[in-house]
């Protein structure tokens, strides 16, 4: 018990130093959003060097891979739900309603992982033709999505569930719950797709048996002794108003994810178009470039979300200004040196990947295109995780679509005709949607919510 009260202590973010508990959430938060993109990341760079058909290999797990984000978009629809609404409860000191959407949460993430892991698999093979598959990539892409699909339950087990260990102030636990699964990967990986010959089907699985071992982790700690709050068999039969509340307001971080592979499969099926198979692998290598430089701006709008929606909970406005204000700095500095380095090292990345010079050529000129005014990135996050901690999840959907669906989408389709883009245009369409996006909603953030913050919370 007392291990509990030093724990809830120390948790208790109204109290003491704001950047003092970001900076003590933000290391671990930050290392363990890096460390979870070695999942998909490790698998496309052994991939990338089997002897045989790399090349071929590596594109069909990019024709994957929006697949697999829409596993993470439900993971995000229940977690990035759930925890914010928790972690207003704990503010408000309503521990028995936190159990009830911890329960709730995990009940959840299991009917959901099973829901879209047989909806997945019936629907497979129109869903990778949309994707871009041709007749050169198809057997790469199927193999690898029909494993990883029987898995479903345990990737969002382990990612949905990971949001409260996070929300409760365990980020080093948090951070173990990834890196356990990594490195299962890591080591894993290279057994499955060279020592045994499996290839992309080792890849696949080697990652599904590394997501089942953070899950049972994960699961392990928050029905143990250290957690503040477990999850309890009383609370796990779902209520419809407390669902309805996690699902709105996770549909922030559900729509970011699932217009991301909205995105994924328009490029891919644009580029095939413009630029053939060389191009999808082209994007391939870049957003798994992309994922690695954007984790970290995860990790620091996710350690900033709990202690602003603890702090809302608790009625301390100031705190949840300060806590604003150092999340967007710190944004904007990260993203402006993210910027400049994958700027100057492009060569030395996408070689982590391929050393196809064919790829190459093709790669380091879309990649500057891509990567132009990343640091936009930053105010979209800012706006959008404030949202999303305050619980004004219309705001938050609103502009997880507006940047995406409407501006984006249209974008990589009207660019290339535009003058002489062609291909060009496609990697273009993601600069503009930043600055048009990023400014949308840092602005609307601070007039509609910031400068209201006072003595009286601002109502939702």
């Amino acid at each position: 018990m007392s291990d509990i009260n030093n724990a809830k202590k120390e948790n208790d973010f109204s109290k003491g130093s704001i950047i003092g508990h970001m900076l003590r959430l933000a290391g671990p938060m930050t290392l363990a959003q890096l460390v979870n993109v070695l999942y998909n990341i490790i698998d496309r760079i052994f991939i990338g060097k089997i002897p045989n058909d790399a090349t071929n290999a590596l594109t069909g797990l990019g024709v994957a891979f929006p697949i697999c984000t829409v596993t993470i978009a439900f993971a995000n629809l229940v977690g990035m739900g759930g925890a914010p609404l928790f972690s207003i409860e704990r503010g408000k000191g309503n521990e028995d309603e936190a159990k009830k959407l911890l329960g709730n949460s995990f009940s959840l993430l299991i009917i959901l992982g099973l829901l879209t892991g047989v909806t997945g698999l019936i629907f497979k093979k129109p869903l990778l033709y949309l994707l871009g598959a041709s007749s050169a990539t198809f057997d790469y892409a199927n193999q690898y999505i029909t494993i990883y699909l029987c898995g479903t339950i345990f990737v969002m087990s382990s990612l949905g569930l990971n949001s409260f260990i996070n929300a409760q102030g365990f980020a080093r636990t948090g951070m173990l719950t990834v890196s356990i699964g990594a490195a299962c990967n890591l080591i894993l990986d290279p057994v499955f797709i060279f020592i045994l010959g499996m290839g992309v089907k080792g890849a696949a699985l080697a990652t599904i048996i590394s997501q089942f071992i953070a899950a049972l982790w994960t699961f392990t700690f928050l029905t143990g002794k250290k957690t503040i709050i477990k999850i309890e068999k009383d609370c796990l039969i779902p209520n419809f108003k407390r669902t309805m509340k996690i699902f709105g307001l996770g549909l922030s971080g559900f729509t970011m994810s699932i217009t991301n592979s909205a995105v994924q499969m328009v490029n891919n099926a644009v580029l095939s178009v413009w630029g053939g198979d060389l191009y999808i692998g082209a994007m391939t290598v870049i957003n798994s470039i992309r994922e690695v430089v954007h984790m970290p701006v995860q990790g620091i709008s996710n350690s900033s979300q709990p202690i602003i929606s603890f702090n809302y909970g608790a009625g301390e406005p100031e705190r949840v200004k300060k806590a604003i204000r150092y999340m967007s700095f710190a944004l904007l500095i990260y993203t402006v040196s993210a910027w400049i380095l994958v700027m100057l090292f492009s060569k030395p990345l996408i070689l982590l990947f391929n050393d196809n010079p064919a790829l190459m050529n093709v790669t380091v000129t879309s990649m500057h295109i891509y990567f132009q005014g990343f640091f936009m990135m930053s105010f979209q996050f800012a706006g959008q995780s404030t949202f999303t901690a305050l619980g004004r999840s219309k705001q938050a959907v609103f502009f997880s679509l507006f940047r995406k669906v409407v501006i984006v989408i249209p974008l990589i389709y009207i660019l290339p005709h535009i003058g002489n883009l062609g291909v060009n245009g496609v990697f273009m369409a993601e600069p503009v949607s930043n600055f048009i996006g990023g400014i949308a909603c840092f602005a609307t953030m601070y007039f509609t919510v910031y400068r209201k913050l006072s003595t009286n919370i601002v109502k939702k």
